[in-house]
């Protein structure tokens, strides 16, 4: 349905983001016309759901048990024919939401937002290079050049999603963008801007770092 957002769901892990969720509601719903289905999963023990539920947004509450648990649910749970993730802390572009789409209606399976394309200040410099040695790691090993493995903001073909078996948890920023290159999807990434989070950060650079690594070589190998 070009032009419109009706088969559009934007899904959201979320934990403890009390201080952007209204704010990434608002902007995902300006940048879809209102249209896209927004869903989040939740594990918070501040007002995050109750926030989202009273901007009339679905929230799937279960017990924390990890970034990449929350979002699978999240995925799984959606309706639409593309689907966009995010991350509820405004660090990621809702405006940038449309070209993900078309660009998926053009006949891409996953769309990867790349912070690191045209670089960014918002990313520490021990994470950004993290990730840039990560990224690095994936090109060599897949033979297709990626420069964003852990990005929270992708647009996927929904018969992707609901037709690969995800395992991971930790690493599975990484396992879903790797398996779709391992099954030979259309794959692209463009760069996206990445601003500084709002909140507390939950990431864990070491712990993060190695679940990516162990995905890396888990989906090749």
């Amino acid at each position: 349905m070009p032009g419109t957002f009706r088969d559009v769901s934007v899904v959201m892990a979320t934990l403890n983001e009390e201080g952007a969720a209204a704010r990434a509601i608002e902007d995902i719903r300006r940048s879809t016309k209102g249209e896209a289905e927004i869903l989040v999963v939740d594990g918070s023990t501040d007002e995050t759901p109750q926030i989202a539920e009273r901007l009339d947004v679905p929230v799937i509450r279960q017990r924390p048990e990890g970034y990449g648990v929350a979002l699978k649910a999240a995925l799984l749970a959606a309706r639409g024919d593309i689907i966009v993730t995010m991350d509820c802390d405004d660090t990621y572009p809702a405006e940038a939401i449309p070209e993900f789409v078309a660009l998926v209606r053009e006949g891409y399976d996953v769309v990867g937002g790349s912070r690191l394309m045209r670089g960014t200040t918002a990313m520490k410099g021990f994470n950004r290079l993290g990730n840039i040695l990560l990224a690095r790691l994936a090109s060599m090993l897949y033979g297709v050049r990626v420069t964003d493995v852990t990005t929270g903001m992708r647009a996927y073909r929904r018969e992707i999603v609901h037709g690969t078996p995800w395992t991971e948890n930790v690493g599975l920023s990484a396992e879903l963008i790797l398996r779709p290159i391992k099954k030979g999807c259309r794959i692209i990434e463009i760069p996206i801007d990445y601003r500084v989070r709002r909140g507390m950060s939950k990431l864990r650079p070491i712990r993060g770092g190695l679940g990516i690594f162990k995905s890396i070589l888990k989906c090749r190998f």
